[in-house]
């Protein structure tokens, strides 16, 4: 009686649930990446060919279209910004304001809020977009 084994072992990998997943991966990312910035503030900002990125603490003051004054996000009156700014920069060393303002407002509404971190005497740099 001749029994021979069958020794050709062939390897098989199981991909049934790789389908399942990769779906819930998928999905898992699209709504992590809708939640990363809820409370941005969507403005065009104006462009300029060199970029210089700030690491230091900064405080943010944005201005919309419609000249509404956000600080980090917060919704504040012209009148408030200095207010707000000068708690706000009592702890902090070399105090950096990035302004974002839109890219269709006038100078003058850059200058009203230029004049108030001259007063208080802080550093304030404009936001841009880089220009491709």
């Amino acid at each position: 009686m001749n029994i021979k084994r069958n020794k050709h072992f062939k390897p098989e990998v199981s991909t049934s649930s790789l389908n399942d997943i990769m779906f819930f991966l998928l999905l898992f990312f699209l709504i992590v990446s809708t939640l990363s910035n809820p409370n941005v503030i969507k403005l065009l900002l104006p462009s300029s060919k060199a970029a210089q990125n700030i690491t230091k603490q900064q405080i943010t003051i944005s201005v919309t279209e419609e000249k509404l004054y956000y600080i980090d996000n917060k919704q504040v009156s012209l009148e408030q910004i200095e207010s707000i700014l000068k708690t706000r920069i009592k702890n902090i060393q070399e105090p950096t304001v990035v302004l974002r303002f839109a890219y269709n407002l006038k100078v003058q509404d850059l200058v009203d809020v230029l004049e108030i971190g001259t007063r208080l005497k802080v550093k304030m740099v404009l936001a841009t977009t880089k220009e491709e």
